[in-house]
């Protein structure tokens, strides 16, 4: 009785779904491979809060990263006066996420130049590899023979 049930067991792929792990497999090759070609081709470039502004009397470029660190100082010294100070914690929170922002909209994202060719070579790879990945998580159904056999 056990040795029947194992037989009847399919091998389940992709998503556990029957079949699949090839396609699963290729798109997955593919869309590593388009990845990385097309960071490959990212420069990132940063001026930590490089975008500041300008006294125009004494011609002097201020830098806005300290004025960041106000609400992150003020909620670090609430925590250790009190660890339980949710003022405290939402002040180094938000302290945090300032900093992170500026950090973020800091940063300059250039697409290398590249050739038409390779920049489709890029995206095909990329998508339709990620089209392949999606395709296995479905169920591929049987051949009508298998189905046949089994009757």
């Amino acid at each position: 009785m056990e040795s029947e049930k194992q037989t009847e067991k399919k091998i389940l792929g992709a998503g556990g779904t029957p079949g699949g792990i090839g396609i699963f497999l290729l798109g997955f090759a593919m869309a590593c491979a388009g990845g990385w070609l097309l960071t490959n081709q990212v420069v990132v470039t940063s001026g930590y809060f490089a975008s500041g502004f300008m006294v125009p009397v004494i011609n002097y470029h201020m830098n806005s990263f300290g004025l960041s660190l106000v609400p992150f100082i003020i909620g670090i010294a609430f925590l250790f006066f009190n660890g339980k100070s949710v003022t405290g914690w939402l002040l180094t929170i938000a302290g945090l996420v300032i900093i992170m922002a500026g950090i973020l909209f800091s940063l300059h994202i250039y697409f290398q130049p590249t050739t038409l060719f390779n920049t489709l070579l890029m995206l095909v790879l990329l998508f339709g590899g990620l089209g392949l990945v999606f395709r296995s998580l479905k169920a591929i159904p049987a051949p009508p023979e298998a189905e046949n056999k089994a009757s």
